[in-house]
């Protein structure tokens, strides 16, 4: 029986998986145009599963012999001295994997003191050996790194050039995270330029592998309702699909999460949103191998500069910088219409949780039974209540806190959010809408069906005010709600506490907004 796989490539007979032909339209075409190009695309989207489909199938047709060679272990090597021969040596191993023609003789006696040349040489003779054209698919390319992906690339163009002249690889692809533009990053240092004889003009196009498309999230969960008659009902696949954008790792852990470790294969069950909702909260709680690897990043300055301007709403100028595009490429954010966003409402809430964890954990120590239950009035949330205790709160402590974030501009933010969720944790859900570029962070606190829609804004002038509370109604309509909050940070040293703080509720056309100044 196939199952939906989250650890490592996929394989036909074995996991659920999409057609790769669907999502790498055009690679085919490419590859019979004798063309040299890159893919890239964020971690987990199933760049791995697709160069192993395609070189399965590209063999069995029988025109090509198709290679698939992982550059992983290339890390970091700097020298190429000590860079190209282990190349060398990943490339006798994948053919020998591939199970291609005369493996044995590829570099059989390759002279390795000749680093600069000992590439081309050797895959010209070999390609003059083989029957049919050689197609390699170099997996993880961007670990190469300084001198190592110079010599590498250079000799790649060396040959390529000179294919009328001696034989050379058919077709060639570059994947990894990054594209073609940005390898040049990882090897100028303090170097302008290489010269005009560059090696990556031989590129002549950069594809992207896109996240499953809603058609492609339901065919997927179709194949295993078809399998096992397990349904997936559509408001379930929708709210997979909203939650997720169609990540390819979060779409199969979500599936995986459900079926086996909550109806423990009890096929009979459908698959329902409430079931859906739970394993992302799971996921969400336990960080998977996934989720860590990608939270891990944040911790370092050049994911900070992107992502803190992202969480205060801030505006992020530099969309040409390397360091946005290296977050990017990571899959933790997108640019919808100018706004630099969370890539999805999972990575959202992740990385908000990861941001303010320490200062959940502090005050869950200072008031372990502060719940919803602590903050109920008629039934219904005192955001009221629970704003003004923050307020308090804020006076009190805000400068030993502030020093506590990494990133301090959205420490505010950040530590507003870290307040509600441990009362949220008592039994409702946040929504979280951030992006750079806004001017605020949007809040829906959720409780027992009933939306509480708060704005967070720094104050930056005079207007600040009024043009929060015209948001906070805009984001109020969104939910259908007449009652809002709009939180104002003043970060102004030179004016007191009693200038800054203070609670009004503003009422227009039967809405009403409570403003909390701070």
């Amino acid at each position: 029986m196939r199952y939906f796989n989250v650890a490592g490539p996929c394989h036909r007979g074995k996991h659920y998986m999409i057609e790769t032909s669907s999502r790498l339209q055009g690679v085919e075409q490419l590859i019979d145009m004798e063309q040299y190009f890159v893919i890239h695309a964020a971690r987990q989207s199933g760049k791995t599963t697709c160069l192993l489909d395609m070189t399965l199938r590209l063999n069995a047709q029988e025109k090509y012999h198709a290679v698939y060679c992982s550059l992983e272990g290339l890390q970091g090597i700097n020298d190429a001295k000590e860079g190209i021969p282990l190349i060398v040596k990943c490339i006798k191993q994948a053919l020998h994997t591939c199970n291609t023609p005369k493996n044995e003789l590829f570099a059989k006696d390759a002279d390795y003191s000749n680093f600069a040349g000992v590439l081309h040489v050797e895959f010209t003779k070999y390609c003059g050996l083989l029957d049919k054209p050689l197609i390699l698919f170099f997996d993880e390319a961007d670990c190469l790194y300084g001198d190592t992906i110079i010599s590498f690339l250079r000799q790649l163009r060396s040959g390529y050039i000179n294919r009328m002249l001696a034989p050379f690889v058919h077709s060639v692809a570059l994947v990894g995270m990054r594209n073609i533009r940005d390898y040049k990053a990882l090897i100028r240092s303090e170097r302008e330029t290489l010269g005009s004889a560059s090696p990556f003009n031989i590129v002549t196009k950069a594809m992207t592998l896109n996240n499953f498309t809603k058609e492609e999230v339901a065919s997927l969960y179709q194949q295993h309702t078809k399998e096992t008659g397990q349904i997936f009902e559509k408001e379930a696949v929708d709210m997979v699909y909203e939650q997720t954008q169609g990540q390819p790792w979060l779409v199969n852990a979500i599936a995986r999460e459900v079926v086996i470790e909550m109806l423990a294969f009890d096929h009979t069950k459908p698959v329902t949103p409430s079931l859906v909702w739970q394993a992302i909260q799971t996921i969400i709680l336990r960080r998977d191998t996934h989720i860590d690897s990608l939270l891990e990043r944040l911790k370092e300055e050049r994911v900070r500069r992107v992502i803190e301007p992202m969480v205060s709403g801030d505006v992020f100028f530099d969309h040409l910088s390397d360091d946005y595009q290296y977050v990017t490429d990571l899959g933790l954010i997108h640019n919808i219409k100018g706004k630099i966003q969370p890539s999805n409402p999972i990575y959202a809430e992740v990385i908000a949780r990861t941001l303010s964890y320490d200062a959940q954990e502090t005050f869950i120590l200072e008031k372990p039974n502060a719940v919803i239950p602590a903050y109920l009035k008629e039934g219904k949330l005192d955001v009221d209540g629970l704003l003004l205790e923050f307020q308090q709160f804020w006076r009190e402590h805000s400068a030993i806190w502030l020093d506590r974030f990494a990133y301090r501009e959205a420490a505010p933010h950040l530590i507003l959010q870290a307040f509600l969720q441990r009362v949220i944790n008592g039994g409702g859900d946040i929504i979280r809408e951030m992006a750079a570029g806004t001017g605020r962070t949007d809040l829906c606190l959720v409780y027992e069906g009933q939306k509480y829609p708060i704005e967070l804004k720094i104050r930056r002038g005079d207007k600040t005010l009024a043009q929060g509370i015209e948001q906070t109604m805009q984001y109020m309509d969104t939910f259908g709600c007449t009652q809002g909050w709009l939180v104002i940070f003043d970060r102004r040293p030179q004016v007191e506490w009693d200038d800054k703080i203070f609670v009004q509720k503003e009422t227009k056309e039967g809405k009403t907004v409570t403003v909390f100044a701070m």
